[in-house]
C-alpha cells in the first residue's frame, strides 16, 4: 500500500451507542496501526470537540479540583485523578442546564466532554502537587514564603514543560506501543457509557453505574469521618449519628499481624490490606502480568529484603561509619519504601532508557521535526491530525527561557544547571509516562528523587539545598503533567478524538490551574507554622531528601547505593530479554511493575493483584461476559471512589477556607 495515499475519511454521524472502543488495539507496523486507527476509530468532525463551553466548564471544574488536590497532597501526600470526576460532573451539570432551559441549548457531545476533561485535568493535576511538595519543602527549610509571582511562574512553566514534552511520547506510547493507561481506559468507558442508550452498551452503562455506586459507598466510608472531624460537629450531633460516625467506617489499612508480619517487634508501614476498590479496579484494567510483578516485587521487599536489612543494621550498629538502612521508631516501626525507592527508581529509569534504545527506530518516527516532509505539509491524513512536533519547538523555547529565568532570579540556580533540569525533565517524563501507561501509578515523587540524587554530585549544585530542591521540583512537575496529558490522550485515542484539539484543551487548562492554585496556596498556607500544622508527609519527605543529599551521596545508606546498582542492572536485563526473545515476554516479570513495587506500599500492590486475579478468574469462567463487562465495572469502581474522595476533599477545603469550627 502506498504510504503517501490519503486514507478515506471516517464515516460521520456514528452514534455513541454504536461506537465500540478499540480496547484490543491495532496490529502491524507503526504506520499500519496509525492507518487502522484513522480508518476504524477516528471520528473526524462528526461532533463538536474543542468549544468555548467545554474549555470554560473544564477550567472551572479543574480549579476546584486543583484546590482539592492541594489539600490532599498536604494532608496525606496523595492526589486524586481528575478526569473521571470532571466527566461525570460535567455530564450531570450540563444536562441539568439543558433541561432547565427547555432544550434551547444542546448537550455536550462525548468528544466535547472529552476535551472538557483534558482542560480539567491540566488545571486540577498539573499545579497543586508542585506547591505542596517543592514549594512547601522550601518554606519548611527557609521559613519564608516565596512571593506570589515566583510561585505562579514556577507552577506555570513546569506544567507547560510537561505538556509540551508529551508531544512525541504520545505517538510512541499510545499509537505504537499501545500502553494501557488504565485511567484513560476508565475515562473513555465512563464517557461512552454515559452517552449510550441501547443494546449491549446500555447494559455496560448499567454495570458501570452499579459499580460506580459501590465505589462511591466505599469511598464515603473511607473519607466521611475526615469531613466530620474537620467540621468539629461531633459534640453537636445526635448520639446515634455520633456513634455511627465512630463505628461505621473503613480504616485506611488493615495491618497484617501474626504470621503475616515477618517482624518479631514493630510494624512496617503499608504492610496490610487497603480496603480500596479504586486500586482493585485499576488492577482489573492493568492486567495480571504487571500486577503480579508489582506484588512479587513488593513481597520480596517486605518479607525478604527489609527483614534481612533490619537484622544487618542490628548486627553492625556499633561499627564506625555504618549507616542503617532504616530509621526505626522506639516501637520498632519503619517504612521500607523510604529506602527501597532508590533501587525501584533506578530500575524504572534504566528500563525506560533501555526500551528507548532498543526501539530507537520507532521512537525516531515520533520526532518528525527532522523530516522534511512534515515541514512541507505532505503528511498523510492520519498524521495530519496528530500534534506536530513543530509545536514542541515553538513551545519549549519560551517555556525553557521563562523557567530558567525563574530558577535564576528566585532560587539562584545557575543558568547551566537550570538548562540541565529542563533536559533531564525529558528523560524523567519518559519514565513517568511509561510507568503510568503500564501501571496507572505515576511515580512523580520518585522522579524528583532522581534529580535530587544527580544534583547532589553536579559541580555548583552539590551542597546547595535550594538548587537540589527546586531542580527536582522542575522535573517532577513536568513528569506529572506529561503523564496526565498522555492519560487523557489515551481516552481521546479510544474515542476517536482529534489529538490536536485535545492538546490545546490541556494547554488552556494550565492557565486555569495556576489562577486557582496560587491564591489557594497562600490562603491555606500563609506561613511555615500553618504548613507544619498539616504535618504534610510528602512535603516532609522532599525536605528530608534534600537535607540528606545536600550533605553528599555518601550520606545515603551503603545498602541503598547497592540497591541503585542492582536496580539498574535489572532494568537493563529485562527489556533486553524481551527484545531478544519476544515470545518469552508473557513469562518475564514487568520491569515497570517490579520498579514501582519498591516505591509504593505493599497494600497498593496487593490491591492491584486482587483486581487482576478477579478478571483472570472471570475470563476462565465466562470469557464473553468478562470481555464485555470487566472494563466498565472496573471503570465504575475507580470513578465512584475517586468521585467521593474528591468531593470530601473539596468540602474539607471549603471548610478550611470558611474557618468553620
Amino acid at each position: 500500500m502506498n504510504s503517501d495515499a490519503v486514507p478515506p475519511a471516517p464515516a460521520p454521524g456514528k452514534s455513541d451507542a454504536e461506537f465500540e472502543l478499540p480496547l484490543a488495539g491495532f496490529t502491524g507496523t507503526p504506520e499500519e496501526k496509525d492507518r487502522q486507527w484513522f480508518e476504524q476509530c477516528y471520528r473526524g468532525d462528526s461532533q463538536r470537540q474543542l468549544t468555548v463551553r467545554a474549555v470554560v466548564m473544564g477550567g472551572i471544574l479543574g480549579m476546584f479540583m486543583a484546590i482539592s488536590n492541594l489539600y490532599t497532597t498536604l494532608k496525606i501526600g496523595w492526589s486524586f485523578g481528575v478526569s473521571i470526576t470532571a466527566c461525570v460532573i460535567s455530564f450531570v451539570v450540563w444536562n441539568t442546564i439543558c433541561r432547565l432551559l427547555g432544550g434551547k441549548i444542546s448537550r455536550m457531545s462525548v468528544l466535547e466532554n472529552n476535551c472538557m476533561q483534558s482542560t480539567a485535568t491540566a488545571a486540577g493535576s498539573s499545579t497543586g502537587a508542585t506547591m505542596g511538595t517543592a514549594i512547601g519543602a522550601l518554606l519548611l527549610i527557609t521559613g519564608v514564603q516565596q512571593p506570589w509571582p515566583v510561585a505562579a511562574g514556577f507552577a506555570f512553566f513546569t506544567a507547560l514543560l510537561g505538556v509540551f514534552l508529551a508531544i512525541p511520547m504520545k505517538r510512541q506510547m499510545i499509537n505504537h506501543e499501545q500502553l494501557r493507561f488504565p485511567s484513560g481506559i476508565a475515562t473513555a468507558e465512563t464517557l461512552r457509557s454515559l452517552y449510550s442508550k441501547t443494546g449491549e452498551s446500555l447494559k455496560q452503562a448499567h454495570s458501570l453505574l452499579i459499580a460506580l455506586g459501590a465505589g462511591a459507598l466505599i469511598g464515603l466510608l473511607h473519607t466521611y469521618a475526615t469531613l466530620i472531624e474537620q467540621l468539629k460537629l461531633k459534640n453537636r450531633l445526635p448520639h446515634w449519628l455520633e456513634w455511627f460516625s465512630n463505628k461505621i467506617f473503613l480504616p485506611d489499612t488493615w495491618d497484617f499481624t501474626g504470621f503475616l508480619n515477618p517482624l518479631a517487634r514493630g510494624q512496617m508501614a503499608g504492610l496490610g490490606f487497603e480496603p480500596s476498590v479504586m486500586l482493585i479496579g485499576a488492577g482489573m484494567i492493568t492486567g495480571l502480568r504487571v500486577s503480579l510483578s508489582m506484588f512479587a516485587g513488593s513481597a520480596l521487599l517486605y518479607y525478604v529484603v527489609a527483614p534481612q536489612l533490619l537484622a544487618l543494621d542490628a548486627t553492625n550498629a556499633g561499627l564506625l561509619g555504618w549507616m542503617p538502612s532504616f530509621k526505626v521508631s522506639p516501637e520498632g516501626n519503619f517504612n521500607p519504601a523510604r529506602w527501597a525507592l532508590w533501587g525501584g527508581t533506578s530500575l524504572m529509569v534504566f528500563a525506560s532508557l533501555t526500551q528507548v534504545a532498543l526501539n530507537w527506530r520507532t521512537v525516531a518516527r515520533s520526532f518528525m521535526i527532522f523530516n522534511k516532509e512534515e515541514r512541507t505539509a505532505t503528511q498523510t491524513a492520519a498524521e495530519a491530525v496528530e500534534v506536530p512536533n513543530s509545536w514542541l519547538v515553538i513551545g519549549l523555547i519560551p517555556v525553557t527561557i521563562g523557567l530558567v529565568i525563574v530558577q535564576y532570579f528566585a532560587f539562584h540556580i545557575a543558568i547551566g544547571l537550570g538548562l540541565i533540569s529542563v533536559a533531564l525533565s525529558f528523560v524523567l517524563c519518559l519514565v513517568c509516562c511509561r510507568v503510568t501507561g503500564d501501571t496507572d501509578q505515576g511515580p512523580v515523587g520518585a522522579m524528583g528523587k532522581v534529580t535530587q540524587l544527580l544534583y547532589a554530585v553536579l559541580p555548583g549544585a552539590s551542597g546547595v539545598i535550594t538548587t537540589n530542591l527546586m531542580a527536582a521540583g522542575t522535573t517532577a512537575a513536568a513528569a506529572n503533567a506529561s503523564a496526565d496529558l498522555l492519560t487523557d490522550l489515551k481516552s481521546g485515542y479510544l474515542l476517536g478524538a482529534n489529538p490536536r484539539r485535545q492538546f490545546l484543551a490541556q494547554f488552556y487548562g494550565v492557565f486555569f490551574g495556576v489562577f486557582a492554585i496560587v491564591p489557594a496556596w497562600y490562603l491555606m498556607v500563609p506561613d511555615k507554622k500553618a504548613l507544619e500544622a498539616f504535618n504534610p508527609p510528602a512535603t516532609n519527605m522532599w525536605k528530608a531528601t534534600a537535607d540528606l543529599l545536600t550533605q553528599g551521596v555518601n550520606h545515603l545508606p551503603h545498602t541503598a547505593l547497592l540497591a541503585i546498582v542492582i536496580g539498574a542492572l535489572v532494568g537493563i536485563i529485562l527489556p533486553v530479554l524481551e527484545f531478544l526473545w519476544p515470545k518469552a515476554k508473557p513469562f518475564l516479570p514487568s520491569a515497570m511493575g517490579l520498579g514501582l513495587a519498591w516505591v509504593i506500599p505493599f497494600q497498593n500492590a496487593l490491591s492491584f493483584l486482587i483486581g487482576a486475579l478477579i478478571v483472570t478468574a472471570w475470563q476462565k469462567w465466562d470469557r464473553k461476559n468478562s470481555d464485555a463487562f470487566a472494563i466498565p465495572i472496573a471503570s465504575g469502581l475507580v470513578a465512584g471512589e475517586s468521585l467521593v474522595a474528591a468531593f470530601i476533599a473539596i468540602a474539607c477545603t471549603l471548610v478550611g477556607f470558611l474557618a468553620l469550627k
